[in-house]
């Protein structure tokens, strides 16, 4: 809508009252029509503040780009519970950190689209009219990256962090037990794991949120400046089975397995709140995947 000034000439109770008549002939223009999820990316594009890579998993996965847009559900990862509450809450964009069909180009090897739990999904996409967009590469490149701001913010840890890397602190001296405690509570993940002595003291610890993967895990933990890494998750017949042995020859190492989503959540919290800051005209929510594993009682 037209912005008009107040307190427009008043030397003139005349010329007040013709432009008032003026204005009540002017049609009212009807409310501008919600931006399409196309448009909500391309704003994206614009205030991420590095070029947008040709290749990269920040791409549409189901429904059309040039729907309206009612509102955006920021989330780690587009499971059907959080489709699901996303639809009912009337969010039918939904921005997800990881994959929505099970590989990292959401296209699983050896799996045919004709899979049920695939399938499924995908229909429920469309059958609500949802659009899934993937954010990822981006969100991580961004600086700083946008899943480590909003981990360290969970965590509390600012004033720990290093400024020649960020993934490095720096903490008051506690134990591997009492520190995984406490990380556990703070991220909400009580499926938690570790390895390594619980009663080793440790200050130096390093954080790798998501899957990094062996070569970047062992790596951090051959540094003399980390004696403890926190992950979101990896692979137990590797960088498990390196801390395992590490301990056994009595080096001050150890390994919290934190769970992917838990690992990554707050960065998506983080990403909503940026997207509070350009995207004024459309309703913006984080929605928290939820930790798919239990413990038995």
């Amino acid at each position: 809508m037209p912005k008009f000034r107040s307190g427009g000439n008043r030397r003139s109770r005349f010329l007040a009252t013709v432009t008032l008549a003026a204005l009540a002939c002017v049609p009212v223009r009807a409310q501008d029509k919600p931006p399409t999820a196309r448009e909500i990316v391309k704003a994206i594009q614009d205030h991420v503040g590095i070029p947008w890579m040709t290749q990269t998993v920040d791409t549409f996965k189901g429904g059309n780009p040039d729907t309206p847009v009612t509102g955006i559900a920021v989330t780690m990862m587009a499971t059907l519970d959080v489709l699901q509450r996303a639809a009912a809450n009337h969010q039918n964009l939904v921005i997800t950190h990881e994959p929505t069909f099970y590989s990292h180009q959401d296209n699983p090897e050896g799996m045919d689209e004709s899979d049920s739990v695939w399938a499924a999904k995908r229909a429920f996409i469309e059958q609500h009219n949802l659009v899934v967009w993937r954010f990822h590469d981006h969100w991580h490149r961004m600086h700083p990256d946008g899943i480590l701001a909003g981990m360290v913010h969970a965590l509390g840890w600012e004033k720990y962090q290093h400024t020649d890397d960020p993934h490095i602190f720096t903490l008051p001296e506690t134990t591997v037990s009492k520190l995984a405690a406490e990380v556990a509570k703070q991220l909400g993940a009580p499926s938690l794991r570790v390895v390594g002595n619980p009663e080793m003291k440790v200050t130096k610890v390093g954080l790798s949120p998501g899957a990094a993967g062996f070569v970047r895990e062992t790596h951090a933990l051959e540094r003399d400046d980390v004696e403890l890494l926190l992950v979101g998750e990896t692979r137990e017949w590797e960088t498990v089975e390196y801390v395992a042995d590490a301990a056994t020859e009595g080096k001050r190492k150890a390994l919290i397995i934190i769970s992917h989503i838990p690992s990554e959540q707050a960065g998506m919290e983080e990403c909503a709140r940026w997207l509070k800051t350009f995207i004024t005209n459309t309703p913006i929510e984080f929605v928290p995947a939820k930790q798919p594993f239990w413990l038995p009682k």
